[in-house]
């Protein structure tokens, strides 16, 4: 049963459904006074620059490791940024006991496909600039980042470039064609995505560039030789089957994959402790995202 504060998150989002069509200039000032902007308590921020990506450090209290978790925000592509998610970053930092790196990459439509993938790049090589090693470095992100995430770990492979430790992938977008069953079967069930949102999104970010582009849609790249996955989805979200398809594909590359599936939760339900705080079942999924962690960097 779902505990009484996800009761209260998923009734939040019934009546909170997003427009699709909605002018995007609108819906980004919402974001600019969204609640995650602040941290969680105990937690610092700090901004900077990387090789033009803005990005920003969020540490809660002292980290216990010098390994760093690299973090994408979700948004379709096209709304949210990294400010946004202090409060998602925050709570990785605290369960993962390091320090967390969000990267603000641009947003399309006036950037589309490959901005976000080459910022994203481009934040992960001067993670590694630093001094960082790629083995003290795990990468993830929800919805669109974690699509982002596994878009990654194309390109690094494209470019024989050394993969990060590990990734996390929650609730990801990984094939922007919307083609899996489960937005059929979980149309009714998932207050938050449904196919014609993500057809629009999808249009906006791709900008007439094929849809099945492994940088794009990383569900079609090649996944041999890529690191340990954690990846983390709601038995009911619409995007079930873009999670599911992504690790019985790294699976059947002999790549090793922790598939966690989640009863009753919304969609990117990790994100949502500045709408309603304690919910059981977003510290559960933290704390096995800690777990993987700590369980693969150096």
């Amino acid at each position: 049963m779902p505990s009484n504060e996800l009761k209260a998150l998923l009734a939040m989002r019934w009546a909170n459904r997003p427009d699709p069509l909605g002018p995007v200039e609108q819906i980004r000032s919402q974001d600019k006074t969204d609640p995650g902007r602040t941290p969680c308590q105990g937690a610092t921020f700090d901004g900077l620059d990387a090789d033009g990506v803005y990005c920003e450090w969020v540490d809660w209290e002292t980290p216990t490791t010098e390994s760093v978790f690299l973090y994408l925000h979700g948004g379709g592509y096209y709304r949210s940024s990294g400010p946004a998610s202090r409060m998602a970053a925050s709570n990785l930092s605290k369960a993962c006991g390091c320090r967390c790196f969000t990267a603000d990459y641009r947003l399309a439509p006036e950037h589309t496909f490959p901005a976000a993938i080459d910022d994203t790049y481009t934040a992960y090589q001067w993670l590694l600039q630093q001094g960082l090693s790629p083995r003290q470095v795990v990468v993830g992100g929800s919805s669109a980042g974690g699509g982002l995430t596994a878009a990654l770990l194309a390109k690094l492979k494209m470019s024989g470039k050394e993969m990060p430790a590990a990734a996390v992938l929650l609730s990801p977008w990984t094939d922007l064609t919307q083609s899996s069953e489960s937005y059929n079967t979980n149309a009714e069930r998932d207050p938050s995505i449904w196919k014609e949102y993500l057809d629009v999104a999808a249009e906006r970010y791709l900008g007439g560039a094929d849809p099945k582009n492994p940088l794009a849609s990383p569900l079609f790249s090649d996944m041999e030789g890529h690191p340990p996955l954690l990846i983390q989805v709601g038995k009911e979200e619409t995007m079930y089957g873009d999670a599911e398809a992504y690790a019985d594909k790294a699976r059947q590359a002999s790549v090793e994959v922790e598939f966690q599936v989640f009863d009753d939760v919304p969609h990117a339900w990790h994100n949502s402790e500045q709408h309603v705080p304690g919910i059981p079942e977003v510290w559960q999924a933290l704390g096995q995202i800690g777990d993987f962690f700590r369980s693969h960097v150096q």
